[in-house]
Formats: C-alpha cells, sequence, structure tokens
C-alpha cells in the first residue's frame, strides 16, 4: 500500500492561504470582526494606561514623595534643629534630597514707609539654595536663589506672597522691584509657581541664607526640613526622621503625614481597566464567531474540491490542516491589521491630548496571540467536518 504524500509546511501554508485569496472579500470580512477586536485590545488599554501616565505624572509633580518636619509648636522650651539637619536627613537611606528654611522673624514691607508692623501676614524665611528642587517647586518669573545671590540681598516671593506684595512678576530688561526686609531693601529676582502642598512657601518671601545670617541677625538654624524620599518607603523615612533630626528627643519634632495625592496615586496604579478589557474580549469573540461562520460555509461550497482531493490521495489530516490553517491565517491577518490600527489610534489620540504614549508590548502580543488562538478554535469543527467527509459523498455534492 503506497504511504500517502506528505506536504511540506510551505504547501500546507500556501494550500490555507488558497481559500483566502480566492474569496478575498469574504475573508477580509472575517477578519475585519478580528482587527476591531484586537484594535479595541489596544486602544481600551493604551489610551488609559497613557492618561494614567499623565495623571500620575501630574500628582508626583505636587511632591507625594515630600516630607516636612518641624519642632511642635508651643512648647516652654523651643526645640532648635541642629544647624547640619540637612546633613543628617540626607544621610537616611531612602532620602534622595534634603533642604531647609528657617523663620528669620524680620518684617517684610512693599516700601520703607508702610508701619513696621504691617509685615501682611507673610514670612521671610532664610532658605537653602536647592529648597525648590525638594519641593518640586517651579520659577514662575526671575530665577531662583543660587550661588551667585544667596548672600546678597536678593529674595524671591511665594505665589500668595508676591500677590499681597504687589508684585507678580520680574521682567527681564526692565528694573527690578524691591521689598524692605528688617531695615535692608532687597531685590525681588523671582516669583514662584502656585505649590499646592506647600502652601507655607507660598506664603513667604525667601532670602538666601547667608543674606540673612547677615542682613537679618539668622542664626543658622533650620525651622523646617523638607525631605524628599523614595514613594515606596515613605512611611519608613517618616517613621525614622524625628530620631534623626532631633535623637535627644524625638517627640517634640512633628513630621507630616503623606500627602492624599500619593494615596491618590497609589489608588491610580491599583485600578485596572477590567470593563474595557471585556468589553475587548468580547469584541474578539464576536470576531470569532465570524471566522468559525465564514470556515462553515467554506466548507459547504468547497465540497466538491474536499472530495477532488480525497480522491486525488489526500488524507483526512491534510484536509483538517489544510481548513485549520485557513482559519488561522484569516485570523492572523485580522489580529495584524487589528494591532496597527489599534497603535495608531492609541498615539493619534495621546498625541492630540499631549499625554505620554503607554503601549505596553504584552498587550499587542497578546492581542495577536489572541487572534490566533480564536482562529484556531473558530477553525477546528469546521476543518473536522471537512475532514470527516468521504469522497464520494463530496463529490456527489451538487
Amino acid at each position: 500500500m503506497t504511504a500517502p504524500p506528505r506536504l511540506a509546511p510551505g504547501d500546507v501554508l500556501r494550500l490555507g492561504l488558497l481559500g483566502i485569496s480566492t474569496r478575498k472579500l469574504r475573508a477580509a470580512l472575517s477578519a475585519l470582526g478580528i482587527s476591531i477586536g484586537v484594535a479595541t485590545m489596544i486602544v481600551v488599554t493604551g489610551i488609559p494606561a497613557s492618561s494614567q501616565a499623565e495623571l500620575l505624572d501630574r500628582l508626583t509633580a505636587l511632591g507625594t514623595n515630600t516630607l516636612r518636619a518641624e519642632p511642635i509648636a508651643q512648647q516652654d522650651t523651643p526645640v532648635e534643629l541642629p544647624k547640619d539637619a540637612v546633613a543628617m536627613a540626607a544621610r537616611i537611606g531612602p532620602v534622595t534630597g534634603a533642604a531647609a528654611v528657617a523663620n528669620t522673624h524680620a518684617v517684610v514691607r512693599r516700601t520703607d514707609r508702610i508701619d513696621p508692623e504691617d509685615g501682611s501676614g507673610l514670612t521671610v524665611l532664610a532658605s537653602g539654595t536647592n529648597l525648590l528642587g525638594e519641593i518640586n517647586g517651579t520659577v514662575h518669573s526671575g530665577r531662583f536663589l543660587g550661588a551667585s545671590t544667596e548672600n546678597f540681598p536678593t529674595t524671591v516671593l511665594g505665589y500668595v506672597a508676591a500677590t499681597r506684595l504687589g508684585i507678580d512678576r520680574v521682567v527681564p530688561g526692565r528694573p527690578a522691584p524691591q521689598v524692605y526686609i528688617g531695615d535692608t531693601w532687597f531685590t525681588v529676582i523671582g516669583v514662584l509657581d502656585p505649590l499646592p502642598l506647600a502652601p507655607d512657601i507660598e506664603r513667604s518671601v525667601l532670602v538666601g541664607w547667608g543674606a540673612a545670617t547677615d542682613r537679618l541677625g539668622f542664626d543658622g538654624r533650620p525651622t523646617v526640613v523638607y525631605v524628599k524620599a523614595r514613594e515606596d518607603a515613605i512611611e519608613d523615612v517618616r517613621a525614622v526622621l524625628p530620631a534623626t533630626l532631633y535623637p535627644q528627643a524625638a517627640g517634640l519634632v512633628e513630621v507630616s503625614r503623606p500627602s492624599d495625592a500619593l494615596a491618590a496615586k497609589r489608588a491610580s496604579q491599583a485600578t485596572f481597566s477590567a470593563l474595557f478589557l471585556g468589553l475587548a474580549g468580547i469584541a474578539l469573540l464576536v470576531g470569532g464567531v465570524g471566522v468559525a461562520n465564514t470556515m462553515f460555509v467554506s466548507v459547504l461550497e468547497r465540497r466538491r474540491e474536499i472530495g477532488l482531493r480525497r480522491a486525488l490521495g489526500a488524507t483526512r489530516g491534510q484536509i483538517l490542516i489544510q481548513f485549520l490553517t485557513e482559519s488561522v491565517a484569516v485570523a492572523g491577518l485580522g489580529g495584524i491589521a487589528g494591532a496597527a490600527i489599534g497603535v495608531l489610534a492609541t498615539l493619534g489620540y495621546v498625541t492630540w491630548e499631549r499625554w505620554p504614549p503607554v503601549i505596553a508590548p504584552a498587550t499587542v502580543a497578546g492581542g495577536l496571540a489572541g487572534a490566533v488562538l480564536v482562529g484556531t478554535l473558530a477553525g477546528i469543527h469546521p476543518s473536522v467536518r471537512a475532514a470527516r467527509l468521504t469522497p464520494t459523498e463530496a463529490l456527489a455534492t451538487s
């Protein structure tokens, strides 16, 4: 008995694509359902992920990883933090940066003609030059204190302080405004943007550490220390910070709790778009039903072809592989088209919204794998049905 001819993988693929090439419109409509499902999967995961990334960036910009440490107020004997408090805080492992400010107890006025007791409710703070980076602040106009200005009578105004003093901006090329602090005129070199998580800085007038020492009688001891730490260790840093800054009586140092913005950020990271994924799965399932329907109709229409091939020596296994390959090819082509459409649609939308694009390669790969899986499952029954046809039964079909 002669052994049935063996089909090379290339021959199997050509046979599978034969049905597609001879029925292009039907194959395209079948693949359309798969492509819609894959595109939907990529879009409904990519767009929310990009939106989430934008939200997380904005929350991070607020300073969700910043702690504020200061002595507890209203004590009989006020606690004085050490002059090297910033260096002490920076030695904590998860801490990525530290800065300090100190209340100089000076009064700021718009001019020297105003009542010396009228400070407009503003605080004059001595500030380190690295403060802005540690509280995630930004300059609205002008510039922040630096090495070239911290020892001179220059100042930077918080957003609220600038409004109360009637100085909304610093314009390059024009004479800089001045304010009267203590008994010295200070030149305003910058105005800060709002700091929602640092309202005390918004209501402050910031001067350099050296200028505060030389001109305002500042003793060099910080009153507030700002610490930036890794978000995953923020609670641990908060627990050890008081003892680090004031080991002789840690209970007299108060540390702010992590901001509500951090809690919102973590909640956002934990939220997963299960509903959207469910919709994408339904769309992919509908596409699979379309492929299965197309393959059933293809088997019915091609009975004579099946009978002729069986009569010429094709085995049931070869017939099954032919139709299964066709089903997988239809789904695979639909998956590739859907992946391309989904990626382009997601990139287009997030670019329009000016969000950072986030398209997980695993989602694209999962969509393609899902399309192939759906094509395989959808083609199994029609392929088995085609393989079970005998030559005489198939050729007798009119």
